[in-house]
């Protein structure tokens, strides 16, 4: 789904609400978010994740674009007149009809509860508490796996290759997410960079050693120590920064290592 499927039209006002600029700052004004700020002004479209339309048809009347996310969102009109937006599935078209309901047609782009999913088939949006709306797969081109049903939990394989049980009352929508060319797409200049709203980002070997860890040497100097660290000392790229989570009980194979070349 390239650029040029995109319906020409302006966004829907009712569904867009402001969302103020804080520039990588805290309440105190003290920066929190480094490389954060400026940027081109946008607006919030209001994305219906979850199961708010629940029984009824809705139409697809427009493809957009979103400047918050990296997928597509459909502009869908419901039975009765109202108006959302939703993640757009792809290969999902202008006038096609989905449906979010517990049980559906396995169609790409309807919405229904994991049990009554197949196996074998490609989900996005997957919710992880039940009607608490679609929390995981929502990126371009990202998609989960159903493998199993097993008893109260179904068998999902999420796109770090790690293997999870999901309650099965869970909702997720049929196909994988809108745009998947867009990890080939790369910022071709600085300008453009700037207008996504990130700023500069110095190398910590260009510091001094007052500001970072690996400030400091004569000429060009390497970090001068065995790991890589951040400017408060502690251990970066590669260490592990996931905490124990309860829902750790839940995940059956973790995540495949990538092979060096």
């Amino acid at each position: 789904m390239k650029r040029g499927i995109l319906t020409k039209k302006r966004p829907e006002k009712n569904l867009m609400v402001r969302i103020p600029t804080t520039a990588g700052r805290n309440n105190q004004g003290r920066i929190t978010a480094w490389q954060r700020g400026g940027g081109t002004r946008k607006k919030y479209r209001l994305v219906e994740f979850g199961q708010k339309y629940l029984g009824k048809n809705g139409t697809v009347t427009a493809i957009e674009y979103d400047p918050n996310r990296n997928a597509w969102i459909l502009l869908v009109e419901y039975e009765g007149g109202e108006m959302a937006y939703v993640l757009a599935p792809h290969d999902v078209k202008v006038g096609d009809v989905i449906r979010c309901d517990e049980k559906a047609d396995a169609k790409k782009g309807n919405r229904m509860k994991l049990k009554n999913i197949p196996t074998g088939e490609l989900v996005h949006n997957v919710e992880i508490n039940p009607n608490a709306g679609g929390k995981m797969i929502r990126g371009a081109g990202t998609w989960a796996k159903i493998e199993a049903h097993e008893g109260k939990y179904t068998l999902v394989t999420l796109p770090s290759s790690e293997i999870r049980k999901v309650l099965s009352e869970c909702y997720a929508s049929i196909g994988m997410v809108s745009r998947p060319e867009f990890m080939y797409e790369r910022v071709k200049n600085a300008g453009s960079a700037r207008l996504k709203g990130k700023r500069p980002n110095v190398r910590g070997k260009a510091m001094n050693p007052v500001d970072h860890p690996h400030g400091g040497g004569e000429g060009r100097a390497p970090i001068g120590m065995k790991a890589p660290k951040t400017p408060w000392g502690k251990p970066a790229r590669g260490v592990k920064t996931r905490r124990r989570k309860f829902t750790d009980k839940f995940i059956i194979q973790r995540r495949k290592k990538k092979k060096k070349k």
